[in-house]
């Protein structure tokens, strides 16, 4: 893990970590069922656009690590853990 809970003006990314030469950023979503639906879907456009914001800017606070960029979402319901690689 590089960062965890890493906030800027424009928002929070949850976890840093690297994948050999690749730089992930992970959203962590989570709900007690899927009553409201599966928590993946809380990671909707504009969600994304505001991760890849705070991305930016957390590229740019830490300029050594560069590198082929990802988005992964890890999406808990109830007991169920689900992660989507490269999710978009």
């Amino acid at each position: 893990m590089i960062d965890r809970n890493w906030r800027c003006a424009g928002g929070e990314i949850d976890l840093v970590v690297r994948d050999a030469t690749t730089v992930v950023f992970v959203e962590v979503k989570a709900r007690f069922s899927d009553r409201f639906g599966p928590a993946a879907a809380a990671v909707d456009l504009r969600k994304q656009r505001r991760l890849r914001i705070a991305a930016v800017r957390w590229l740019e606070a830490h300029p050594g690590h560069r590198g082929a960029l990802r988005f992964d979402v890890v999406a808990i319901t109830g007991t169920r853990v689900e992660v989507i690689v490269a999710a978009y």
